[in-house]
């Protein structure tokens, strides 16, 4: 089931809608969609990605525009590549998307078993594509606070794959960050949990 999320007000002030990645279908891109509104992405553990040879996304675009990025919340970006699982065909719809991020669950556990290289992760993927990886940092909540990290360790947690989706909840009214209030509500109406990053914090870093 997903959860959700919300970071600090003192750093991006916003909640995520959480999930296994193992445990996404194509309804649950739609929920994403319709009931979130921002970017879907896959957080991958930093062990992961090492495995791969997934780079940070801002150390390989050769443009003027990666370079100096002024972050007030953080200090870097976790973002890595964008990627299509090979088997979709545009890679955008509910089930494309669902079918890679689905399949990037079992390559994050390929990956920490042993075996499954960047070229075994060229074989199954493409980039660029419609779902976004996001690096997590090495000692999780150690290094950075960021949903990347909230979400990998609570999957580390659970027993899970170190692979989860995390999606900005938005608000329509405003053009802002869903409310916290707003977003408790939801997960009230939805059955769901809302937790707050603190909380992830106290308990596990």
């Amino acid at each position: 089931e997903p959860v959700l999320v919300h970071d600090f007000d003192d750093r991006e002030g916003e909640t995520d809608v959480v999930y296994p990645a193992g445990a996404v279908g194509p309804a649950d891109v739609a929920r994403l969609r319709n009931d979130a509104g921002g970017l879907v992405c896959v957080a991958l553990s930093h062990d992961v990605a090492e495995a791969v040879g997934l780079p940070f996304l801002d150390g390989v675009i050769d443009h003027p525009t990666a370079a100096d990025h002024d972050l007030a919340y953080d200090d870097r970006s976790s973002f890595s590549l964008p990627v299509n699982h090979r088997d979709t065909f545009t890679g955008i719809t509910d089930e494309d998307r669902a079918l890679t991020i689905s399949e990037l669950s079992g390559a994050a556990e390929a990956a920490l078993a042993g075996g499954y290289d960047a070229d075994d992760f060229a074989a199954d993927f493409r980039s660029p594509g419609h779902v976004n990886l996001l690096r997590g940092a090495p000692n999780l909540l150690g290094d950075r606070r960021g949903h990347t990290e909230l979400g990998l360790v609570l999957a580390d947690a659970a027993d899970l794959p170190a692979a989860v989706v995390v999606c900005e909840m938005l608000d329509d009214e405003t053009g802002t960050a869903l409310s916290p209030a707003a977003a408790r509500d939801y997960a009230r109406r939805s059955d769901l949990v809302y937790v707050e990053g603190e909380s992830i914090v106290e308990r596990f870093a």
